[in-house]
């Protein structure tokens, strides 16, 4: 995952900023998966956090075979200039059987900031 800050979109005097993500969903696995929903946790810099659950990825519920991929853009607004994306993706096998992968913590911050 990589994000940068959207100055162009942001309202600092409105407490408003903007991050677009760019998401890379890959099946490392041996069986295929199908994205069925994920979960974003956004935590600004004053600790505020906000949960976000999505059926899918961009409209889509891509089912990925071995070694493919899936790739889309979002965005995420903070109330502070800076703080932590971090979630999940629930994927499901033609099994049936569910599992989720765990999206690390990720630094948002406009690339001028001192951290």
């Amino acid at each position: 995952m990589r994000c940068g800050y959207l100055p162009e979109r942001s309202l600092p005097l409105a407490n408003r900023y903007v991050f677009v993500c760019s998401v890379r969903i890959e099946n490392e696995g041996l069986q295929a998966a199908q994205v069925r929903s994920h979960h974003w946790i956004i935590t600004s810099s004053m600790g505020n956090v906000a949960h976000l659950h999505r059926v899918g990825v961009a409209g889509k519920q891509p089912l990925l075979r071995p070694g493919e991929h899936f790739e889309y853009s979002t965005q995420c607004v903070l109330t502070t200039p800076s703080g932590e994306l971090r979630g999940t993706f629930l994927l499901q096998r033609p099994n049936g059987h569910a599992v989720e992968a765990i999206i690390s913590p990720f630094k948002l911050a406009p690339l001028h900031s001192v951290n």
